[in-house]
């Protein structure tokens, strides 16, 4: 009597599933992991099982048995599959492992996998918390309550009650080439899913949709002819008009991209062509003034904001088109006219009221989204020659001349011109504004003559007396300044060691004999009074755990060989408790860095990566 068939409709789905794996990028590998097969005796609810036995030249042979009785969809047989290859290519297939934590373990990281990179349709509908990062660690914690865990993620296998896999009892341990094998496989195609999904990209940005007739070419085309302030800015960028890329781009009205030198405009949005100058001149103000550079570590979306309500209130006051939507950013009443976009960011994240509410405002691109396309830090340009920095500065500061030049083209906002004026300038660097502070505390010492100790020229000329120049041991006594540094755990060792190293010059370059040092975190850790020498070679960090730098401060201001006008230095990250400093100080913090207090005291920021 003849076995029965499996129903055709299951096979013609299993058929799908295979298809939709052999056309993913990831998984059009799949036969160079194990062949597949249609296997009997499944659990009622199994789908797909490994199997692993010696081959006829005792190499191991993997192949994955389907069960064509089980009833499922081909994007279901396509989870299913796709899961059996992931424990083949991250080698959980193991004949030394078999213990039950590692399979839970194995289960949960490629069923999170799976849910990253969407293949098929998931089989069982589980919220999963994301796996460790250590699949041992993950398997060892499964496994001391293996009850709990089978409780709590239920059974993730693909054979249903059975585990996923079953190896042969006469299989011996995996070689390392036999595992490097199928991690190569998946790694090529991983590189292959990543080298499409970059030509795609690459094919569908480089064919945007261009018409020189278009209200907003009209507009760009007006400025380069009629608006010499935005006139060089304006004949670099190019407009790119495409419904597709911006929703692709997630773009609801514009957006900029600096680097490539594009604005991107939505032409499903009904626009006028006043409407169309008012963005044009928004986006080319945006890269004119360098508001992506100056972000400097600032959240992107309020910077962006605070950006915005600038540029906004400027064009409407220079009458350059109209708003778009009235829900651009505009004053509105909340007093932040002539303030510049730092000093409104400012505002805006010491509000918390208010920060939640601008939250919830929309940009040109749209809510909760900056208008800034680019990512790249602005320190990207090593080459030689004019990098884009320099080049849209020199740009925008050209047409401020011509602009000027030609009064009758349109005034402009005082502010708008004293911002162009000042990013014209390179800023001053943040050690020669730290070094210009102390200065006042440090003014050069005069050397005096005096007989007491021997020259050096003295040998030279033994009947000829002459003079040592000395400085005064009082006055070099008193030549110091505190540094309270913050050790605590949110304080990585690139900006100890930045902080260090500048005092530490500057105290070479001055003639600071000593230094006081006090170390900070939850607890105080003094390191007294220390040669400057000694602070450019490697310093012992103590610490590590919480921020409390207000002890620190109080053992320096009552110290009684601490003297009474030396200033103190703070250098912290900003995660800190209140301050209240008596004496002159300052606060030196990494880019991006904020005190949690207002203060009237210098602020100095360095560039981590410098």
């Amino acid at each position: 009597m003849s076995a029965k068939r499996p129903p055709q409709q299951n096979l013609a789905a299993i058929q799908d599933g295979l298809g939709i794996l052999h056309n993913h990028p990831i998984f059009a590998f799949i036969d160079r992991f194990a062949s597949t097969t249609m296997g009997q005796n499944f659990d009622r609810d199994g789908y797909a099982r490994i199997l692993v036995k010696n081959g006829y030249d005792k190499e191991p042979m993997m192949s994955i048995e389907l069960n064509p009785w089980q009833r499922a969809s081909g994007g279901e047989w396509a989870y299913a599959i796709a899961q059996c290859h992931l424990h083949i290519a991250f080698n959980h297939v193991d004949p030394v492992r078999v213990d039950e934590g590692w399979r839970l373990a194995c289960e949960l990281i490629v069923v999170d996998w799976l849910k990253q990179i969407a293949v098929g349709e998931p089989i069982h509908s589980l919220g999963l918390p994301l796996p460790a990062q250590n699949l041992a660690d993950l398997a060892e914690l499964l496994g001391r309550d293996l009850v709990a865990a089978r409780a709590k993620y239920g059974n993730l296998s693909t054979a249903g009650s059975e585990p996923s896999w079953s190896i042969a009892p006469e299989v011996q341990p995996f070689t390392a080439a036999f595992r490097q094998k199928h991690s190569d496989a998946f790694a090529n195609g991983i590189r292959n899913a990543v080298i499409k999904a970059v030509e795609t990209a690459g094919d569908r940005s480089r064919q945007t949709t261009r018409n020189a007739n278009s209200l907003a070419e009209r507009a760009r085309r007006w400025f380069v002819a009629n608006y010499p302030l935005l006139a060089s800015l304006a004949a670099t960028f190019e407009i790119v008009e495409d419904a597709d890329l911006c929703q692709q781009m997630d773009i609801s009205l514009a957006a900029v991209n600096t680097e490539i030198q594009r604005i991107y405009i939505n032409p499903k949005f009904p626009w006028t062509y006043p409407q169309l100058q008012f963005v044009v001149a928004h986006e080319l103000l945006h890269v004119g003034l360098r508001h992506e550079e100056r972000q400097q570590g600032r959240d992107r979306f309020l910077w962006n904001i605070a950006c915005d309500y600038v540029i906004n209130a400027w064009l409407v006051e220079m009458g350059i088109g109209e708003l778009p939507t009235p829900s651009l950013m505009l004053d509105l009443g909340l007093g932040f006219e002539h303030e510049s976009a730092e000093a409104l960011y400012d505002r805006i994240v010491k509000d918390l009221r208010l920060m939640r509410r601008l939250k919830k405002e929309r940009t040109l691109r749209g809510t909760g989204k900056s208008d800034l396309l680019s990512e790249r830090p602005p320190s990207w340009w090593t080459g030689a020659g004019c990098d884009l920095d320099t080049f849209y500065r020199r740009a925008l500061a050209d047409g401020l001349d011509l602009q000027m030049a030609q009064v009758k083209r349109g005034f402009l906002p005082g502010d708008l011109v004293e911002e162009i004026k000042s990013i014209s300038q390179p800023p001053i660097p943040w050690d020669v504004k730290l070094g210009q502070w102390l200065d006042n505390y440090f003014p050069p010492i005069a050397a005096r003559r005096s007989f007491a100790r021997a020259s050096r020229r003295q040998s030279s000329t033994p009947d000829i007396p002459r003079a040592v120049y000395i400085k005064p041991l009082e006055l070099m006594a008193a030549r110091t300044f505190g540094v309270v540094l913050d050790t605590s755990g949110s304080m990585d060792s690139g900006t100890l060691a930045r902080g260090l190293g500048a005092i530490a010059s500057y105290a070479l370059s001055r003639e600071v004999p000593q230094v006081r040092v006090i170390q900070c975190d939850a607890g105080i850790h003094d390191m007294g009074y220390v040669e400057p020498e000694r602070l450019l070679e490697t310093v012992e960090v103590k610490g590590r755990g919480g921020t409390v730098l207000m002890p620190a401060i109080a053992r320096l201001e009552a110290a009684e060989n601490f003297p009474k006008d030396a200033p103190i230095l703070v250098i912290t990250d900003g995660e800190c408790d209140s301050l209240t400093i008596r004496r002159a100080h300052a606060f030196l913090l990494p880019v991006g860095g904020r005190l949690p207090f207002d203060t009237r005291a210098p602020l100095f920021h360095f560039d981590r990566s410098e």
